[in-house]
């Protein structure tokens, strides 16, 4: 009950209960509309969706100053490659919350005149390209944990494994890619923050690329990517390290 106090206190932390109600609402909306006799429900989901979107709106308000804090503390960040890639990500943050505001500004009725829909693709790309190079950092560390890995498994097998007959170019391709899989596997299983924030850009990529038009989905593909993005963060949030750290 206390940590469940903790995480309910924290603006973040409501904010991730908001969004995975909102998206589960959008995945059960999605899968009850073609069965007949559900209208009701239908209607009562949208309705849910739409209150807790705009609830969610109220919770994003400051977030531009924890985006602008972010950007300062990633210029320092050791690392060349996640230098760069962080900071620009939440410059990009920035503009993004900066276009959510004047969203939110049009939606409540201060400032009519707003062209709505411009704004709104604004807020798409920058969105899309923060979750692209936050992306582009976790495919970086993906890459140094199976350098890490690769090094580990040399040093345990000093001598190199014999070809058993028969073996060809097929088996070759077959077996590297195997090891490859199991080599990323296992690299993401010994770092559960580096999985979670690769699981949580990856999921919300979809929503900003389907808005873009780059990639077309359907509500229940983004529904069930923003609920699976939604729990891990409320994992992230309630055990702050499961946060993947910056260097």
């Amino acid at each position: 009950m206390d940590a469940f106090t903790r995480f309910t206190n924290q603006t973040q932390g409501r904010d991730r209960l908001f969004r995975a109600t909102q998206y589960t609402c959008m995945l059960l909306r999605y899968l009850l509309e073609p069965k007949a006799g559900k209208e009701n429900v239908v209607m009562k989901l949208k309705k849910l969706e739409s209150s807790v979107s705009t609830g969610r709106k109220w919770f994003r308000l400051g977030n531009v100053v924890h985006a602008i804090q972010a950007t300062q503390q990633s210029i320092h960040t050791t690392a060349l490659v996640p230098r760069l890639c962080l900071t620009l990500a939440n410059l990009n943050r920035v503009v993004y919350f900066i276009c959510d505001t004047i969203l939110w500004v049009r939606s409540v009725g201060l400032a009519s005149h707003i062209n709505k829909e411009k704004w709104r693709m604004w807020a798409a790309r920058h969105y899309c390209c923060s979750l692209l190079l936050s992306l582009a950092r976790d495919l970086y560390e993906i890459s140094l944990q199976m350098e890490q890995a690769t090094r580990d498994r040399a040093e345990r097998e000093k001598s190199p494994p014999q070809d058993p007959p028969g073996y060809s170019v097929a088996d070759e391709e077959t077996e590297w890619l195997q090891s490859f899989l199991l080599l990323l596997f296992r690299s993401l299983r010994k770092h559960p923050p580096l999985l979670l924030d690769t699981v949580k850009n990856f999921c919300d990529i979809l929503n900003p690329l389907d808005q873009l038009g780059i990639y077309k989905s359907n509500p229940g593909i983004i529904g069930l990517g923003g609920l699976v993005s939604s729990l891990a963060g409320i994992i992230i949030v309630a055990y702050p390290h499961m946060k993947l750290k910056t260097q």
